[in-house]
């Protein structure tokens, strides 16, 4: 299983390189403020950071009870990308909304539509990540 540095990594490489690639995107498709907007994707990123830790946390407890390792197949990294944007969904969708000061329908449309990017950027990211820095017992694994 992943040490904390290595999850500490994780989370910030995931988080910064997804900000530099949702805000300017997300400036364009909602036309606001790079202001209003800067503080929604930093605040989200904030609270993504912390759930991000908590929730790859405990989806690896559970497939090492469960399967007996901590290597994901596709369907269960699509299924690992899916719950953690679904859990993300329901702490975020307040905050922008009152931050924005919008309709919590405005924001559900604008948090949905920064979940299916971070749905993909999740898949591809950690897909990376575990190349990058696989595990030991991954290498063992394929031996």
């Amino acid at each position: 299983m992943r040490t904390f540095p290595d999850r500490l990594r994780h989370a910030l490489c995931f988080e910064i390189l997804g900000l530099l690639i949702v805000t300017p995107l997300g400036v364009l498709v909602f036309d606001m403020p790079l202001e209003h907007l800067g503080v929604v994707t930093v605040g989200s990123a904030t609270l993504a950071m912390l759930w991000t830790y908590v929730y790859n946390w405990g989806f690896d407890q559970a497939m090492q009870r469960l399967t007996g390792g901590t290597q994901k197949t596709v369907p269960l990294r699509v299924l690992h990308a899916v719950l953690f944007e679904l859990g993300l969904l329901l702490v975020l969708l307040p905050f922008i909304a009152w931050w924005l000061e919008i309709s919590l329908w405005q924001a559900l449309v604008m948090d949905m539509a920064f979940a299916a990017f971070y749905m993909v950027y999740a898949f591809v990211f950690n897909w990376g990540y575990d190349r990058v820095f696989p595990l030991p017992e991954w290498q063992a694994e394929r031996s």
